[in-house]
């Protein structure tokens, strides 16, 4: 990376000299700088609306850059390491799907952990690729699924030759971070492309000491969610193509489903936040690394509240471990995730990121601060002493094996009926069911339902947990094929 090219932003720079044009707009959008919605001037500001404007020559196309975004593009993959950089504004969602449809045709096959963002299972439903799973490994302790064990990897690859790509999580929603640069060269001696979700590692470009990137690794493509840890505006995305990859048909594949109205304000943060974190990234996410560090140590001197980090490394499951993830376990005091991701909310004015059956991720990142830290901490002290309950064993698992019985694509598309979730057992599923957030699947098109599904189904919907995926928002009904 060289440094002093990275002091430039094309994007921002050609806004804000398109700014002090004064420009006559009799294009859209046709709030017309703010002039017409002035209760949204007032919520987002003159600054703001002035710069939500259309393409046009000054400030290039998204869709076919030639100008200042090529050049924004050209300076992002400098700054990643990567061969080329896209700039994404349909959030990574678009990302993970754009690789996919990228590689993968009707009918060929692509190997992924279980537990992918459900984006990836969209994509099957368009491409038509037919999904093969890895089995999961899962600590028993914290219920979380761990990262691919490469000699798993290695067995499904050899069941599975005809396979055109593997996919991997990198690293998950937990923190957990699998052996890439193994897994890749074991998918590169048979020919298949390695396909990197980083939706929670932009971090990992630019801290020290942190687990290897998907550039790095000598992945072929990675999608890197800039708006999570790397501080851009939500749904800002980047995608990140490896030496062997050819960019131009990945640009036609984005293009299908890209927004031709790109926003002009996704796209500067994305070249603002760029230029941050090429400049100061280091020493932020050491910051970062530090008060997560700080929290584990405070959090875990609460008894019967557990914020794990790199003792859960193992070499197999957990190769690597994200050391800027605050991720506490809390069934020890009897309540799940979502029940302290609610305590939370409610009582004490702390949004979380998520909470699950037994976990909570407190996402901490380049705008945090001590004293934040420090409030969490005794917010999580005070529920302990006052909200606690005896301690739960949560018998059922969110990562059972799955029964695939027909293609995704086939399942979503087929005639279907709807049935009641208790009689569901024995079925095939033709819509996705998960927990919001992470938006990891507990049940997928095609797969057939079992009894332990609908429990866990079932045990989440009583504590709370957002189901989503399913028609029926009560989440009392299936999809089924008939």
């Amino acid at each position: 990376m060289k440094l002093i090219r990275q002091y430039s932003a094309p994007i921002y720079e050609a806004l804000e000299a398109f700014r002090k044009q004064r420009v006559v707009p009799f294009d859209v959008p046709g709030h017309k700088r703010g002039r017409g919605n002035p209760e949204l001037v007032e919520l987002l500001g003159d600054r703001c609306l002035s710069l939500d404007v259309n393409s046009m020559k000054p400030l290039d196309n998204l869709g076919h850059p030639t100008s200042v975004i090529r050049e924004a593009e050209e300076l992002a993959a400098d700054a990643f390491g990567a061969a080329h950089a896209f700039l994404m504004v349909n959030g990574t969602t678009s990302s993970v799907q754009a690789m996919i449809l990228s590689v993968c045709r009707s009918g060929e096959k692509i190997i992924l952990p279980r537990n992918v963002h459900k984006s990836v299972i969209n994509a099957l439903i368009l491409c038509g690729a037919i999904p093969v799973y890895v089995p999961a490994l899962v600590n028993d302790r914290i219920g979380i699924a761990l990262g691919m064990d490469p000699e798993a990897v290695r067995k499904v690859m050899d069941e599975n030759p005809d396979a055109v790509a593997v996919f991997v999580n990198n690293p998950t929603y937990y923190g957990i971070c699998s052996d890439l640069k193994t897994i890749t060269e074991l998918a590169h001696e048979r020919g298949m492309r390695v396909l990197v979700d980083e939706a929670h590692g932009t971090h990992l470009y630019f801290g020290e000491d942190l687990p290897m990137n998907g550039i790095a690794a000598g992945a072929d493509m990675t999608a890197v969610s800039m708006h999570k840890s790397g501080g851009s505006l939500t749904q800002s995305a980047i995608l990140l193509l490896g030496e062997d990859m050819d960019p131009e048909h990945v640009r036609r594949v984005i293009n299908l489903s890209q927004t031709t109205s790109a926003s002009y304000l996704l796209l500067a943060s994305l070249d603002i936040s760029r230029r941050n974190l090429a400049l100061r990234g280091r020493e932020s996410f050491e910051r970062v690394k530090q008060m997560a560090g700080y929290a584990r140590e405070e959090i875990n001197e609460i008894e019967g509240l557990y914020a794990y980090g790199r003792e859960l490394i193992d070499g197999k499951g957990v190769f690597d471990f994200d050391d800027t993830k605050l991720l506490v376990y809390t069934r020890d005091i009897g309540l799940t995730g979502i029940e302290v991701y609610d305590l939370l909310r409610d009582e004490y004015d702390i949004q979380i990121e998520f909470g699950d059956i037994g976990n909570i991720l407190a996402y901490i990142s380049i705008g945090d601060r001590q004293q934040d830290i420090e409030r969490l901490v005794g917010a999580l002290e005070d529920i302990k002493c006052n909200d606690s309950k005896e301690s739960q064993h949560l018998e059922v698992g969110a990562f059972i094996k799955p029964d695939t019985a027909v293609s995704p694509r086939e399942a979503f598309y087929s005639e279907k009926e709807v049935t009641h979730l208790l009689n569901a057992a024995g079925r095939i599923s033709s819509e996705i069911v998960m927990c919001y957030p992470p938006g990891i699947p507990i049940l997928t098109p095609g797969e057939r339902i079992t009894p332990e599904i609908i429990e866990y189904i079932r045990f989440a919907r009583e504590k709370g947990c957002s189901l989503q995926g399913m028609a029926d928002p009560s989440a009392e009904n299936l999809f089924v094929i008939k």
